[in-house]
């Protein structure tokens, strides 16, 4: 008897290949979740998940406050954020969006359409 994964997929074919690639839309999300968080200027996904809990946590927490819909070749992103204080919210916003698409095209050969930010909250304490 075949076990079925129950998370939604995206197939991947390429020209000449030896067989078939899926990506788990969660893949897509983790892989949002963690350029998001690389960008200076964002405190951490609006659920308290940054890079440093990765290890504790695991790798399925990272797509908290992220929502992708992917259709065909396309995905549009949805972010929830919380941004430093004092950090311009429109530069930083437009750094993660960079980072994101990029992140995502260049891991998957998946086409970005949109990626949507919304900024949850502003974290007041200041690093040490």
């Amino acid at each position: 008897m075949e076990n079925k994964d129950e998370r939604n997929t995206h197939k991947v074919y390429e020209t000449n290949a030896i067989g078939e690639v899926q990506i788990a839309d969660e893949v897509v999300a983790i892989i949002a979740g963690l350029a998001a968080t690389e960008v200076s200027g964002v405190d951490s996904m609006a659920g308290n998940i940054t890079n440093e809990l990765v290890g504790k946590l695991g790798m399925k927490n990272l797509s908290k406050g992220v929502k992708v819909d992917v259709t065909e070749e396309h995905v549009s992103v949805d972010l929830s954020l919380n941004i430093k204080y004092g950090y311009n919210i429109p530069e930083v916003c437009e750094k993660v969006q960079e980072k994101v698409k990029s992140a995502i095209e260049n891991m998957t050969g998946l086409t970005v359409l949109d990626v949507n930010i919304k900024i949850a909250g502003v974290n007041l304490t200041e690093e040490q």
